[in-house]
């Protein structure tokens, strides 16, 4: 039965119009009960009078408008790795091993099953309080393991008492079910049940697995503020709240949303929230609707050590397009990741790109649900090894082995440039990211 929610002075490789030029770099380097929320008397389900277009074209809109990052101008020397010989970092040494915490034993063995031992620092760091019950604030770097660092708390909750339910938001429907499947293989053989509620997809397929019913929902805002108006999802019992890419959703103009969901969680709730950056909208929700929160702070330089940062000089007269299909034939180019600003801008240079041969794909927001979702899987299982992306693929998906991170233009913000660029480099392997300026 389903559970409740139912380094300085060396040589570098510089390009210029597609040629790598050696020059030396002087640059100093930059450091089984029936859950509320989730209706399942008929008296709740929305009523089909007519055909369902007619009801599609009466939906609530929503209120907030999405807004877009102001354009930041950036000095073109911060997208160059000025060092690659660089000061001996401390090595983290855990605290605990995951079979330290004092969790369910189900779980310890799920989590080792997944081949985990020891927590990541911003594991280590927070689980703890978390399962004392306290509010966290965690700082640290995409790909640190901040997943794990709230999932592993709320589902021991969940084991313990199965009218516990958590509401977790996440700005991009890839970040979202790419948490629903971690999710899942943390909750193997323990009957506990999610919904992911995000936009590209029919929302009657939702509402129908919500009324089933389920412990955790996971989604984007817009979608969850939908089934939340709809009162198909009642938060007025949900004791767990978790932001994740916080600053993220600030940037996609999604706070007035996140405001609206809060309020309507219980006031005894814990909260969880993750960023890489704390902006001061963000600060000010934190004030609002967090208690006293521990600050976890994993964060300790903008960029990884291992990514290797270059810029792409193109000269006046020379087609960008083909310094870029030179660049890609180069052996070392196994797995590229191209950024582009635009949807349509990135639909043009992934069909340009397969006409010149190269086994390219796109994703945007443009693109229908499923086949992003295929587009992904055939990128991570090296199907292709182009992958065409708006910054929907620049936060919080865990991409394995990209070679390579290529903005094809300049970035809007600086901290897009970061994330960006933190899709390669991962698990201690080297990477390298490409910047195209004029």
């Amino acid at each position: 039965m389903p559970t409740p929610y139912s380094k300085q002075g060396s040589k570098r490789t510089s390009y210029s119009a597609g040629r790598k030029t050696n020059r030396s770099n002087n640059t100093q380097s930059r450091t089984g009960s029936t859950f509320s929320t989730f209706k399942s008397s008929p008296l709740a389900k929305p009523s089909f009078k007519g055909n369902k277009s007619n009801y599609t074209s009466n939906r609530r809109k929503v209120s907030s408008k999405r807004k877009s990052s102001s354009f930041e101008r950036i000095d073109v020397s911060r997208f160059i790795n000025k060092s690659t010989i660089i000061e001996k970092e401390e090595v983290y040494i855990p605290t605990h091993t995951f079979s330290d915490f004092g969790i369910d034993s189900n779980l310890k063995k799920n989590i080792a099953s997944k081949g985990y031992i020891y927590p990541s620092p911003i594991q280590d760091k927070s689980i703890p309080h978390a399962l004392e019950g306290r509010d966290v604030l965690g700082i640290a770097n995409t790909g640190t393991g901040k997943t794990a660092a709230f999932l592993i708390p709320i589902i021991n909750k969940v084991i313990k008492d199965s009218k516990e339910t958590a509401i977790i938001i996440a700005p991009t429907r890839e970040l979202a079910l790419q948490i629903e499947k971690e999710f899942i293989e943390f909750t193997k053989g323990m009957k506990i049940w999610s919904v992911a509620c995000v936009g590209g997809v029919p929302i009657f397929s939702q509402i129908k697995n919500l009324r089933r019913g389920c412990n955790i929902v996971i989604g984007t805002p817009g979608r969850l503020l939908d089934l939340v108006k709809r009162k198909e999802i009642d938060l007025s019992n949900t004791r767990s709240v978790v932001l994740d890419e916080a600053d993220r959703m600030l940037d996609m103009g999604f706070v007035d949303d996140i405001t609206f969901l809060l309020e309507k969680t219980s006031k005894d709730r814990q909260s969880f929230f993750f960023s890489a950056t704390l902006p001061k909208p963000i600060e000010n929700l934190i004030e609002k609707f967090a208690n006293n929160p521990v600050r976890v702070v994993v964060k300790t330089r903008d960029t990884s050590k291992n990514v290797e940062q270059d810029v792409v000089r193109v000269a006046r007269g020379i087609d960008k397009i083909d310094v870029l299909t030179e660049l890609l034939t180069g052996i070392e180019f196994k797995k590229v990741l191209i950024f582009s600003e635009m949807k349509h801008a990135v639909e043009k240079l992934s069909v340009e790109l397969i006409k010149r041969g190269f086994k390219a794909g796109s994703i945007h927001g443009d693109k229908r649900h499923n086949e992003r979702q295929r587009t992904l899987k055939k990128f991570k299982e090296n199907e292709l090894n182009i992958l065409v992306a708006t910054d929907v693929a620049a936060r919080g998906l865990d991409i394995p082995d990209v070679t390579h991170v290529i903005n094809y233009e300049i970035p809007q913000t600086y901290d897009t440039y970061i994330h960006r660029i933190g899709r390669t480099g991962r698990a201690s392997k080297k990477g390298t990211a490409l910047t195209f300026v004029g």
